[in-house]
């Protein structure tokens, strides 16, 4: 705490803005820069005043001897002899032009003027104003007296304006006025005779601003610096603030001067010291101070928290010297009673180390959400600050995940194990230990609360549990228990025993509340573990049970799949392959937004609705949009939910889907996607491309379509289909993954579905996925051509028999006789309903799979549908055969119509389907009791 007045060492620094601002004398917000302007503008002021008289002074002095100028040359010419006889003369103006002329250049005036009583001029400067009227007062000049004025006139020799001049009486030998002489100078010339002074003034008042400047520039520099370029405000505030500091601080304070004066100290020190009320001023040495502390002030020696006892008090004493970098001397002297300090300091230090104990604890304990791997967090945590062996043992329940209950109490699992000699006889990791009801394990469950048994050798029923134990562990220096309930929620999980040896010191009182807070603590994290273990439990249980649990029969495609869920929390991947009529299969990936499960459940509810669509045989884009209505829906009964306050919400639900149908006959596979990242496909020759599909809007925005693309691939191609999981986690941008992924697809041709499902996981999947990871590989099969049978049917009902004979030619030559009358019978009703109801172009397709496949299309758009034939209905029966006799059949739409097929299952060339009861199709042609 500097005082005033003193200047500081230079900076080797540059000061920063704010210091330069501060520094300067044109700064209006400090008290230097604030004086300095104001005496600027006072001595300016003063300067401009005393120019101004000057200069008012010396024009008052021209123009009043301007006057006496222009009377004495009027009054010597109107005297001048003759000068009244040539007024009453018959030619004035020849008698006196010249003598006036002479008189003006004689006197220096600019004009003399003879005129008559009645202001008519006689004589003028210039003859052709000789005869007119005088511009001026008269009168007083014909009543015998002068007149001096300023007035306008005619042209001069000196130009125009503003003139004085002087009006006399001329008078005769008799007194009376027989004439009027002017003379007058011009203000102009008036000026002329004081403008030469006009330099000296102006020198003058320069001089005199620089040296008034100059004077308040070293006034306002010193005023800067005793001031450090501060505001008023702040030369205030700051005085407030360190007399308050100085006055009500716990700390003495001294400043001491280069000779060794006391100059400042406050009230603390002088409490510490017991100075005198007038101390300030004198020599420290005269201060009656003990003479060790009296060294210390008068040594040039800095000192940092020196503590020296002085009668019954022990004070720290810290010095500085006041301006190390100048001539000036002078130090600050801080003075603090450590008394009480020293004694609480071991308290101190205890409690510090405590709360850094439960600081760690707070930071290790917890880490991971795995129960197991949480009570050994806790049992290194305690040691050894706190314990020298920690035990941790939980309830079979918590392990397990499950809710615990107070009937397994009696039976815990030794789950963790920390410190602690290599001999010492303790239950052994993993060991399930019945604790009787006297031990302080079961006591402390009970109870709730911590139980202290300081001295082990005293602690009957510890001992009574097992007694070899504990003899050996006793021996081996056991000394000093405290056991502490784990407890969440007021339900007990476990407990932790801290115990020390015979090198540390017996637990006290105060150790409960430190193991109690450590216990607390764990119970939390191993509770929440446990409640993650069993919600990730159900929710794997639920996921993988609404995923595929095999492959389904189907000859297009070569599938192979992973699934790994992740490690946090199951979220809401899943994937399908789904057969469809007419060979062809269908590949769906998608991705619910959100872990859990709420995740898994709509999972489940997205892909039955992909089953139900897909029976429907609906193009690509449609399913996708039907999928988007959907969750849409869902969306919005989460939100009613939420409004009635039954439900607590999951948040905005979401997905993102890839819906794909491969079609073997034509090697065409149609594909469409709702925000789910872009499908790969490797060709046979090892190419790898992404087919291009455009990236539509995810499932639950709405009002978006949803763009197709067709891809013709060839035999043993592969599509490849995954989620973000694969390639996208914390260390690894998507782009990079997708790089990856297409690098690890690229190097090898030939694969298998299931080698490429191998050598993709191998290279992507991380080591602790934080997302689901689903991968499904497609290698493209063709439907071989002999198996495969058309004809276009013309639109004659005619034609039904021969296109019969073609078709039970076709089923002889693939060795289906069994089937061949059945078949006959569901192609017969499909083409002579295409042929009576549709349109053409017609056509018959049959394919000879795992099933035999009848499909019959046509350019309508109508779609038949099954009912029951009334008695005497000519028609309606044909479509109830089809069905009776297929085992799957329906409707689907293309761009030219629509095709309705029929399937029939087969097993070794025979239709694998019950037959049909015959009064079940007999009702349909009629009542069999007619």
């Amino acid at each position: 705490m500097a005082p005033f007045g003193r200047n500081r060492s230079p900076s080797r620094h540059p000061l920063p803005q704010r210091s330069r601002d501060r520094d300067s004398l044109l700064n209006p917000r400090s008290a230097a820069g604030q004086v300095f302007l104001l005496q600027i503008i006072v001595v300016v002021l003063l300067v401009l005043a005393a120019m101004a008289a000057l200069v008012v002074q010396a024009s008052r002095d021209a123009l009043r001897q301007g006057r006496r100028e222009s009377v004495v040359a009027a009054q010597s010419f109107a005297n001048a002899p003759g000068v009244a006889d040539a007024l009453r003369g018959p030619d004035p103006t020849a008698a006196l032009q010249p003598r006036a002329e002479a008189t003006r250049i004689r006197t220096g005036v600019d004009f003399v003027v003879a005129m008559s009583t009645d202001g008519i001029r006689y004589t003028y400067p210039y003859p052709e104003e000789i005869g007119k009227k005088f511009v001026g007062t008269i009168e007083p000049a014909l009543e015998g007296r002068t007149v001096i004025e300023q007035a306008g006139g005619p042209p001069l020799p000196a130009g125009r304006g503003t003139a004085v001049q002087a009006v006399v009486p001329v008078t005769d030998s008799h007194g009376t006025v027989v004439g009027l002489v002017s003379a007058g100078i011009t203000v102009k010339n008036v000026a002329q005779r004081w403008t030469p002074q006009l330099p000296i003034i102006l020198g003058s008042g320069a001089a005199a601003l620089a040296l008034a400047s100059a004077g308040t520039t070293l006034v306002s520099r010193r005023l800067r610096r005793q001031t450090h370029g501060m505001a008023p405000a702040e030369l205030a505030r700051m005085y407030e603030h360190h007399d308050a500091v100085l006055h009500s601080v716990r700390e003495g304070v001294l400043i001491i001067d280069a000779r060794e004066r006391l100059v400042l100290a406050n009230d603390e020190a002088r409490r510490l010291l017991g100075l005198r009320s007038d101390a300030l001023g004198r020599p420290v040495r005269e201060l009656g101070l003990p003479e060790e502390i009296t060294r210390l002030f008068t040594s040039p020696d800095a000192l940092t928290d020196q503590v020296h006892l002085t009668d019954d008090q022990l004070l720290s004493v810290s010095k500085r010297a006041t301006f190390p970098d100048t001539e000036d001397g002078g130090s600050v002297v801080t003075l603090r009673d450590t008394t009480e300090l020293a004694a609480v300091s071991g308290r101190a230090e205890e409690a510090r180390e405590r709360l850094t104990l439960l600081y760690e604890a707070g930071m290790r304990i917890g880490t991971t959400l795995d129960v197991r791997h949480t009570a050994r967090e806790l049992a290194e945590v305690a040691v050894p600050e706190f314990a020298d062996l920690v035990t941790v043992d939980l309830l079979d329940a918590v392990l397990r995940g499950w809710e615990p209950t107070a009937e397994g109490w009696r039976h815990l699992h030794r789950a963790a194990i920390s410190g602690g000699p290599p001999m010492m006889p303790v239950y052994p990791l993993g060991e399930v230990i019945t604790f009787s009801l006297g031990t302080p394990q079961m006591r402390t469950l009970r109870e709730g609360r911590g139980v202290l048994e300081a001295d082990l050798q005293h602690a009957y029923g510890w001992q009574k549990q097992d007694p070899e134990r504990a003899r050996k562990a006793l021996d081996c220096g056991l000394r000093s228990l405290v056991t502490v309930p784990l407890q969440a929620r007021g339900v007990p999980l476990g407990v932790v025993n801290f115990y020390r040896t015979k090198e540390s010191p017996l637990y006290e009182r105060d150790d409960l509340s430190v193991a109690e807070e450590l216990a607390a603590r764990a119970a939390v994290a191993i509770d929440n573990a446990r409640r993650f273990s069993r919600e990730h439990a159900t929710a794997v249980t639920l996921q993988r049970s609404l995923l595929p649990r095999g492959q389904p029969e189907q000859d297009a495609l070569e599938v192979a799949w992973r699934y790994v869920p992740a490690e946090a929390g199951v979220g809401g991947d899943w994937f399908d392959v789904i057969p469809l009529p007419g060979a062809r299969v269908a590949l769906v990936m998608g991705d619910v937004v959100g872990h859990g499960l709420h995740a898994a459940a709509t999972m489940g509810r997205l892909r039955t609705a992909v089953h139900n669509f897909s029976t429907l045989d609906l193009p690509v884009d449609e399913v996708l949009g039907y999928l988007d209505d959907l969750v849409i829906r869902m969306d919005e009964e989460e939100n009613a939910e939420d409004a009635t306050g039954d439900h607590e919400g999951e948040g905005v639900t979401g997905a993102t889907c890839l819906y794909a149908v491969y079609d073997p006959v034509t090697g065409t596979c149609t594909m469409a996607r709702a925000g789910h990242p872009e499908p790969v496909v490797v060709r046979p020759d090892g190419t790898v491309t992404c087919p291009g599909i455009p990236a539509s809007a995810p499932l639950g925005l709405g009002g978006y379509p949803f763009e197709t693309v067709e891809l013709h691939l060839p035999e043993g191609s592969q599509v490849v289909l995954y989620t973000d999981g694969l390639v996208e986690d914390r260390t690894r941008d998507i782009d990079v993954g997708l790089e990856k992924l297409r690098r690890v697809l690229g190097e090898g041709g030939g694969r298998t579905a299931e080698e490429t499902c191998r050598a993709v996981m191998d290279a992507l999947m991380p080591t602790h996925p934080a997302d689901d990871i689903a991968l499904l590989t497609a290698r493209t099969r063709l439907f071989p051509p002999a198996r495969l049978a058309e004809w276009d049917v013309p639109p004659n009902a005619a034609v039904v028999p021969s296109i019969r004979a073609a078709c039970r030619e076709k089923l002889r030559d693939w060795g289906l006789e069994e089937v061949s009358f059945t078949t006959e019978l569901i192609l017969s009703e499909l083409t002579t309903n295409a042929i009576r109801y549709g349109s053409p172009p017609i056509t018959l397709r049959l394919l000879y799979g795992r099933s035999l496949t009848c499909e019959v299309s046509d350019g309508s758009s109508t779609s038949p549908r099954l009912r029951r034939a009334a008695t005497m209905d000519e028609g309606g029966r044909g479509l109830f055969l089809v069905a009776q006799y297929a085992q799957r059949w329906g409707t689907r739409y293309n761009l030219g119509g629509k095709v309705i097929w029929a399937e029939q299952f087969l097993q070794d060339g025979v239709c694998a389907a019950a037959d049909t009861p015959v009064d079940v199709l007999l009702e349909q042609f009629g009542d069999p009791t007619l």
